[in-house]
């Protein structure tokens, strides 16, 4: 297999590319946590990255709102000021997205233009593109979900697919500028023996987020605010409540809330494991190891912390920040974990 020969500055880019997403996840959480992905009514891709320039403009875009069902059912009375609130926080969120597709495309062309990327690696970047493109388009889909009659937010379960493209998009690109920058594996042949677990770990960590979608669509967080035990209880009451059984572990606050927590401690079992069985690995495992093992105790944290105070959205937001980073770290523990071979992508 012959190795690509794209210089680092490509790898350094899609570095650049992957913070362009977390801040495009962190920045659509937040918007979440405030309910505000529901104040622009309307997807303009070109001509919607302007805001309302006038008050007129304002005027306008306010009686769009007020006649969503979240306006009437949950906002009524709201002034035009507190709409301005909530309008910035997704207008800001859609900007990134329009932001982060310019800073992709024009170096994109401009490194192919300078035949600065192996022909090899541009089928990564057109997948790239196209699921960068797909996610403008389910964010949309999502926020029509919630546009319904008698709906306040959106549906949980296009929120879930929404962040789970955007996670898995964050982790390819990440992959990726890891093999063109030649980042550092383990050179001993025999650690990859825990490559399977450390990858295991990875897709854990993206079902748990994928639950965490569905904790925040549904406001599930705050159906306990007691750690270790569920209201007093070690099993929560009624999980399955529901009919038919199935659509408990997606609609259901208890169970949503418990496979969050289960999954957690899992994952915390897991990376500890690993942990131990990787201490005296070479440094590169090290490092990757210490790094997921730092931010499991961090998140769990931070997961108990915001659940005992009520879901407060400086928590809630640390929280999200905080899963995709062991994401991250996890895919990271993966990469080093992979025996050395060719590198895609470096010169």
């Amino acid at each position: 297999m012959t190795a690509m020969r794209s210089d680092k500055s490509v790898g350094v880019w899609l570095l650049v590319i992957a913070l362009f997403i977390a801040a495009m996840v962190v920045v659509g959480g937040l918007t979440r946590l405030t309910g505000s992905g529901l104040s622009i009514t309307e997807w303009h891709p070109v001509t919607g990255v302007l805001p309302p320039m006038s008050d007129a403009d304002w005027q306008a875009e306010f009686a769009k709102y007020q006649g969503t069902p979240q306006y009437e059912l949950l906002n009524r009375g709201m002034g035009l000021a507190s709409f301005q609130t909530i309008y910035w926080w997704e207008w800001t969120h859609r900007l990134l997205g329009r932001v982060l597709g310019a800073v992709f495309l024009l170096p994109f062309l401009y490194f192919l233009w300078k035949r600065r990327i192996d022909h090899a690696l541009v089928p990564r970047l057109v997948v790239i593109f196209l699921l960068g493109a797909a996610q403008g388009v389910l964010g949309w889909w999502m926020v029509k979900s919630g546009l319904e009659p008698a709906r306040v937010a959106v549906s949980q379960y296009r929120l879930a697919m929404h962040l789970g493209l955007a996670v898995a998009l964050f982790g390819f690109v990440l992959w990726t500028a890891l093999d063109v920058i030649g980042a550092r594996r383990t050179s001993v042949a025999a650690l990859a023996r825990f490559r399977p677990w450390a990858i295991g770990l990875t897709v854990l960590v993206f079902l748990q987020i994928l639950l965490g979608a569905l904790m925040a669509g549904l406001d599930a967080g705050q159906a306990f605010d007691t750690w270790p035990t569920y209201g007093g209880a070690w099993i929560p009451p009624g999980l399955y409540d529901l009919n038919p059984w199935w659509i408990n572990h997606f609609e259901n606050h208890a169970l949503v809330h418990f496979q969050h927590r289960t999954v957690g401690y899992v994952i915390a079992i897991l990376v500890i494991w690993l942990f131990i069985a990787l201490r005296r690995a070479d440094k590169p495992v090290r490092i990757a190891a210490v790094h997921v093992l730092a931010l499991v105790i961090l998140q769990i944290a931070l997961g108990v912390l915001t659940v005992v105070n009520g879901v407060p959205l400086a928590l809630a937001a640390a929280h999200q920040i905080v899963a995709l980073a062991l994401f991250g770290s996890a895919a990271w523990l993966a990469f080093v974990l992979s025996p050395p071979g060719p590198v895609p992508g470096r010169r």
